[in-house]
């Protein structure tokens, strides 16, 4: 990742944190003063991601070092490592809130738990509009530059949004006399909490383990080098996923009569091209056969 990309993920991670513990804050105060428990499980979400942009910026810069002689194919992965991180804070964080609200539903006595006041409401409102603005601006830098862990952050923000809309729904149902309600909201956070956080692990482990990239993107591949002058037949072709890189193992099958130095430039012109037409490629290697 080149120094403006990092630095555009700092600043993206900054925005972040500042608007997560005003937003935690909040709700934390609107939670305890309108005697709302879903509102406290979602400022306690909130709180979370402050932690989880944290580990965002220390992968994003991790993932940035040039290789060396101990890690020749670079850091990348390290923004796995990072999106690893997040998804199991995540995971902590909606088991702790489940089993609150799992506790308080099963216990029965819905008439000890408070009606939460007009302040809940507001303040589930303004977290939705604010989280999925978050959202949209969080996952616009994400796609601009490719970044996994910041990406993660984003969905870590639409969880949000979406637990925040769960908390509105529980608040609003306790206020029209149904107290239970706003237990079961934060079971509802907790259901989207730990969505994200798999759906997030599940990403990132599949670029741990060198996972191969897409079949559409594998097919442009094999039709880029099929299409070069020389190349006679495409033997094989494997791709992997190597942070948010990609490495390319290919085979091409040339002319057996040609010399060692023509069928290296034809080789030399696949490796070019396909580097050239797809970004990601961090490495290609061509191997030569006798067509």
């Amino acid at each position: 990742m080149s120094e403006e990309n990092v630095r555009i993920a700092n600043k993206v991670s900054v925005v972040s944190i500042v608007g997560n513990v005003l937003l935690a804050i909040f709700k934390l105060v609107a939670g305890i003063l309108a005697n709302s428990a879903a509102m406290i499980s979602d400022a306690i979400h909130s709180a979370s991601d402050v932690f989880s942009t944290f580990i965002v910026m220390i992968g994003v810069k991790l993932a940035s070092k040039e290789a060396d002689s101990e890690h020749p194919y670079g850091h990348e992965r390290m923004e796995c490592v990072a999106a690893i991180v997040l998804s199991v804070i995540l995971l902590i964080t909606g088991g702790a809130i489940g089993l609150a609200a799992f506790r308080k539903i099963t216990g029965g006595a819905y008439t000890d738990i408070k009606t939460p006041g007009v302040l809940a409401l507001a303040a589930a409102i303004a977290s939705i509009v604010l989280k999925e603005a978050m959202y949209w601006y969080t996952r616009h830098y994400a796609k601009k530059i490719d970044s996994t862990a910041l990406m993660a952050s984003a969905w870590d923000h639409r969880s949000d949004a979406f637990s925040s809309i769960g908390a509105l729904i529980g608040i609003a149902a306790a206020r029209m006399g149904y107290p239970v309600a706003d237990p079961i909201a934060s079971l509802i956070i907790f259901a989207f909490i730990v969505r994200a956080g798999i759906s997030i692990f599940r990403d990132a482990m599949d670029k741990m383990v060198d996972h191969a990239c897409d079949a559409e993107t594998e097919k442009k591949m094999y039709e880029c080098a099929e299409n070069i002058p020389g190349v006679q037949s495409i033997d094989l072709l494997q791709t992997r996923i190597f942070g948010d890189k990609i490495y390319v193992d290919i085979e091409i099958g040339v002319d057996g009569t040609l010399t060692l130095t023509e069928a290296h430039e034809i080789a030399e012109r696949v490796h070019d091209e396909i580097e050239e037409k797809f970004e990601k490629v961090k490495h290609i290697m061509v191997h030569t056969n006798p067509a």
